[in-house]
């Protein structure tokens, strides 16, 4: 079975470190630590894309300010969008922020012995100034993260390399260059703009 082949930099990016109670419960993980990386959000995304970059960035960044003082609590956060679940991209960046802290809709896990329900802790639609808000369930403190593409702009022959790519009579070589560009821009977002303030901001 060939291995999976994937662009370098994904090994590179952030990872996010948090406890999962119910996991250590049910012995799926001996300390409850569970660590994600970039990759996992390409898996569940099925494609890597600025999107995706952007949750994955805005989630890490939430959590880390949400819990200065202890690693992150996965099942204990609630997850708010500004957009409604069929606008834009907004189910794209929810199910990042989703498989990091195992916010769920009404389709989620509904919980062992009234204990570790995942159910109904992600919603759309909510009024807020940022994006998304995350919520920690133990003692009500939020925060508010949104994304700024801006701030990593696209590279100029972008646009013109995905007509190329998209195109009937494109070929092989075309589609390669157009996936190396599209991919060293969300190289950039990730790696080189990981902690830039103007990229992802917070509030709360």
């Amino acid at each position: 079975m060939t291995a999976m082949q994937t662009p370098a930099f994904f090994d590179q990016v952030p990872k996010i470190l948090v406890h999962d109670a119910l996991a250590q419960t049910l012995g799926a993980v001996r300390d409850g630590l569970m660590e994600y990386r970039y990759i996992d959000a390409v898996k569940l995304a099925g494609h890597s894309c600025p999107t995706v970059a952007g949750a994955w960035l805005m989630t890490r960044a939430a959590l880390a300010r949400l819990y200065p003082e202890r690693t992150p609590r996965r099942g204990e956060i609630r997850v708010e969008l500004r957009e409604t679940q069929d606008a834009g991209v907004a189910g794209v960046i929810a199910s990042v922020a989703s498989l990091v802290t195992g916010a769920a809709g009404s389709g989620g896990f509904k919980g062992l012995g009234g204990c570790y329900a995942r159910r109904e802790l992600l919603a759309f639609g909510v009024p807020m100034h940022g994006q998304m808000r995350f919520v920690r369930l133990d003692n009500g403190r939020s925060v508010e993260a949104s994304h700024h593409l801006d701030a990593a702009p696209r590279p100029a022959a972008l646009r013109t390399q995905m007509q190329a790519a998209l195109g009937t009579q494109t070929d092989a070589a075309k589609r390669e260059a157009f996936a190396q560009s599209w991919q060293d821009w969300v190289r950039t977002i990730l790696i080189d703009h990981a902690d830039d303030p103007d990229l992802i901001t917070l509030e709360g």
